[in-house]
């Protein structure tokens, strides 16, 4: 069997846009046998696609403040690399760090030219290199990468391919819910709580309620601050990716800022709004075969009556 190494590290939203390609290689090429490598903290999404044999997790980030502790661990990390002599090692994520990354492996290393790489110098690793405009979205970049690594046509569905768990959350609602991601890690992506508290408030008049995830203590504080003025509402406990993934999957609609659990309900396919306030959305929003808009730009956040609108037609 031919084995095959991807090496794409992080953040969340840039793993997801990696299963498209990862799709399109499992149905091209079904001979081939898949691991991934992946920072620890995100180790849960690659396993939601049933194409991945092995999940290989790597602590990069946490390595790399503490060398000289970590020395054990990377030497670890590098066997379990070794387990397999890889006959193609793929970094789509064209990065200094996962170049590196992709060197600890045992194979010939596939990726982006010096042009086409996020970081040029990481194309001096690789043994072939394949030219992939950078003016387009993420996740076309990344399936004509693949295309071109192993020789076949894409097509215009996109196909993330997942399978996801139907795990049991004791205080998810029973009824018709929607989940409002209001959480980002950056003051300027976030949409101005008296939305929020609009439009779940009239989500809630249509028999839908809102709830409202969160990662870290800031984010609780506001998701807590929106479930007490949204009639219904509930802020969850903190959740595991999987957990996630599950609540996201059931829910009627999905309305987010420019965070990566917007981009896991578009890989869910279930109909997503995406909120861009400060960044734009042309490379990295949301895309998906299924229902998902993005409204808003760098600078001009979309307005509560568009935002409702879009939530409206994609609950239709």
């Amino acid at each position: 069997m031919f084995q095959t190494l991807i090496i794409r590290l992080s953040s969340m939203g840039d793993i997801i846009h990696n299963f498209p390609a990862l799709s399109d290689l499992a149905r091209h090429r079904p001979d081939i046998a898949i691991d991934w490598v992946v920072e620890e903290s995100f180790a849960a999404l690659p396993a939601l696609h049933p194409a991945i044999r092995t999940v290989i997790p790597t602590a990069l980030r946490r390595w790399r403040k503490a060398p000289l502790k970590s020395k054990a661990e990377f030497i670890h990390f590098r066997r379990k690399l070794h387990h397999h002599q890889y006959d193609l090692i793929i970094d789509s994520q064209g990065l200094i760090k996962s170049a590196f990354i992709a060197k600890q492996a045992i194979g010939p290393i596939s990726g982006y030219d010096k042009a086409s790489a996020r970081e040029g110098l990481a194309s001096l690793a690789y043994q072939h290199k394949y030219a992939v405009p950078r003016n387009q979205h993420a996740i076309l970049r990344n399936r004509q990468l693949s295309a071109q690594v192993f020789n076949y046509k894409i097509d215009d569905t996109i196909d993330y391919g997942l399978n996801i768990p139907q795990l049991d959350l004791p205080w998810r609602p029973a009824q018709s819910y929607a989940v409002l991601l209001s959480a980002t890690s950056r003051s300027d992506k976030e949409w101005a709580e008296d939305n929020w508290i609009a439009l779940g408030t009239r989500l809630n008049a249509m028999g839908i309620r809102s709830v409202l995830p969160w990662g870290n203590v800031q984010e609780q504080e506001r998701s807590l601050r929106l479930a007490t003025a949204i009639p219904n509402a509930v802020c969850p406990p903190r959740m595991s990716l999987a957990e996630a993934a599950s609540l996201l999957a059931s829910s009627q609609i999905v309305v987010g800022v420019d965070t990566g659990l917007a981009h896991l309900a578009a890989a869910a396919a279930v109909p997503v709004v995406a909120i861009f306030c400060a960044s734009d959305p042309q490379l990295t929003g949301v895309l998906a075969s299924s229902y998902a808009i993005n409204l808003g730009h760098n600078g001009a956040p979309p307005s509560l009556e568009s935002v409702w609108q879009a939530t409206l037609d994609g609950m239709k």
